[in-house]
């Protein structure tokens, strides 16, 4: 990936950044969130139905804002990887990080060598379709690329120490509602044992040199998140978003009846 990834200097600048989930499969909705001045959107190719030549479409559409496409594929797999960078993200999130071994692997398939094994192919949206990039694609790819480790169940909680020491891993993204199911308090992410189990992760991570991620799914959760100093912060999902808005004006509309 050769363009400016402007969400990584923000993050190395010590910012806090606002990102968002999507997973209508819909250029045109992706278009409409960039245009807002938002930082980020996580393109979610796991839980929607997203296609790679749709997200490619995505991907531009955010660049022409100044706003960082990052791509979520459903595991941890060299040819998935591969394919969202190659198609020009600037960032893969995968979910369920429960080991040093699985951030290990996250890095090796995204990172070209001597630092990983990720194929190489200068024909591609990544490498803009030009072979005379080839001698610094490798190099300005590495250096760019942005790589999200989710870590959202007790496993991962237990092994979080290990996960933070893996070098290419960026962001270390705490998945609060498994991490509630966990604690035996499925659902409540503001409970104070998931509030508290949270606070220690942080502080871990950032005395390890990594970043936070986490999700608000209410304003009241996302002012907290943000106090406490979470980097990578995304607020809700484009259909929730959606919804939400047509039922407050459903219900402000029948209650004039």
């Amino acid at each position: 990936m050769l363009k400016t990834n402007h969400l990584k200097q923000k993050l190395l600048n010590g910012e806090l950044t606002l990102g968002t989930w999507n997973i209508i499969d819909s250029p045109m909705v992706v278009d409409v969130i960039a245009s807002s001045g938002i930082d980020f959107i996580v393109i979610d190719a796991e839980h929607g139905a997203i296609s790679y030549e749709t997200a490619q479409i995505m991907g531009g559409l955010c660049e022409s804002y100044g706003v960082t496409p990052i791509m979520r594929v459903g595991e941890i797999n060299e040819s998935l990887i591969l394919r969202a960078l190659d198609i020009g993200m600037h960032g893969v999130q995968l979910p369920n990080i429960t080991t040093k071994q699985d951030a290990l692997d996250f890095v090796r398939y995204a990172k070209y060598p001597p630092i990983g094994i990720r194929g190489f192919s200068p024909y591609t949206k990544a490498g803009q379709y030009d072979v005379k990039n080839g001698p610094m694609l490798t190099q300005k790819a590495n250096e760019n690329t942005l790589l999200i480790a989710n870590v959202e169940g007790e496993d991962g909680i237990a092994n979080l120490e290990e996960i933070v020491r893996v070098e290419g891993i960026d962001v270390i993204f705490i998945g609060l509602f498994d991490m509630s199911k966990s604690l035996g308090v499925p659902g409540e992410v503001e409970h104070p044992k998931v509030l508290e189990t949270l606070d220690k992760a942080i502080a871990l991570i950032h005395a390890n040199g990594k970043k936070v991620g986490s999700i608000a799914s209410n304003m009241a959760m996302l002012k907290k998140l943000q106090s406490k100093g979470i980097d990578y912060l995304t607020y809700s999902v484009d259909t929730g978003m959606l919804k939400e808005s047509y039922q407050l004006l459903v219900q402000n509309f029948n209650s004039g009846k």
